[in-house]
């Protein structure tokens, strides 16, 4: 058997890979494997996919993945077997675990042909994700492609300079996602303070939110741009965008980036 693309783990942000992978068809069902923790997950992408399921990474190493993909938990890398680092010899290793750093990475695969860090977010479940990813040297151009068309299935991708790149990455998109929604949940609730019945609020927030995402990526028009063709001088939009302003909204996001980051480093370095 000759697996081309090995998982660890089985959870959701592997799982929208190996599906979007599927879709595309960028690999066969036959291509892919995957093994995880005893928590049933594996055993039902397998069945949701066709892949092929290992019960252990040992034996799934046997086939010899051409790529082995880590989306495990990462306190479960040290509970990798010590044979890993001789399986691994001359493979491919794509890491999606927050915070594990490229020298880490080096330290428990000291064989392989290289290695990616990269940071995927949440809405790669949907195809509609934004990833960046740093290799620990020089990649051949077969990798390189191997690697983007993987990390794309998820949807925007980019190779970024440097490792402290991943880390401002994390604090952008990779923690961004959580803000949009808690921008969400703020509007339904201003919604519901000027006296909207609550399921409208939500409904409201909701699509108001997902609208706006829609029309920025459509548009060739700046985000700045398009708030400016939504204010008219003195409207309703202008006072709000005012009280924004007051409150310093920028700062308040700018703040939480640089929080998200410095905390990013902290785990990387822990």
């Amino acid at each position: 058997m000759k697996i081309k693309v090995a998982f660890v783990g089985a959870g959701k942000m592997v799982s929208a890979i190996v599906k979007s992978l599927l879709r595309s068809r960028t690999f066969e069902p036959s291509d892919i494997a995957c093994c995880s923790a005893n928590d049933g997950t594996s055993e039902t992408l397998s069945e949701e996919t066709g892949i092929f399921r290992f019960d252990s990474i040992e034996s799934m190493m046997e086939a010899k993945p051409d790529l082995l993909a880590l989306g495990c938990k990462p306190q479960q890398l040290a509970d990798l077997p010590d044979s890993i680092s001789e399986s691994t010899e001359g493979t491919l290793i794509l890491s999606i675990m927050a915070g594990i750093t490229l020298d880490r990475l080096s330290s428990v695969f000291p064989n392989a042909r290289n290695l990616v860090r990269s940071m995927p977010n949440t809405p790669g479940q949907v195809g509609a994700g934004a990833t960046g990813f740093l290799f620990a040297r020089e990649a051949e151009e077969e990798d390189r492609q191997l690697i983007m068309g993987i990390l794309s299935s998820l949807g925007f991708a980019r190779e970024v300079g440097e490792e402290r790149d991943v880390d401002r990455v994390t604090a952008i998109s990779g923690s961004g996602p959580a803000y949009v929604f808690e921008f969400a949940c703020a509007l339904e609730e201003a919604g519901k303070d000027i006296g909207l019945e609550s399921d409208l609020a939500k409904e409201l927030a909701l699509h108001t939110v997902i609208g706006a995402a829609k029309l920025m990526e459509e548009s060739e028009l700046h985000p700045e741009e398009l708030r400016n063709r939504v204010t008219s001088p003195n409207g309703t939009t202008q006072a709000a965008l005012e009280s924004f302003a007051a409150d310093e909204l920028r700062e308040i996001v700018r703040k939480a980036a640089q929080a998200a980051c410095d905390r990013s480093i902290e785990l990387s370095n822990a």
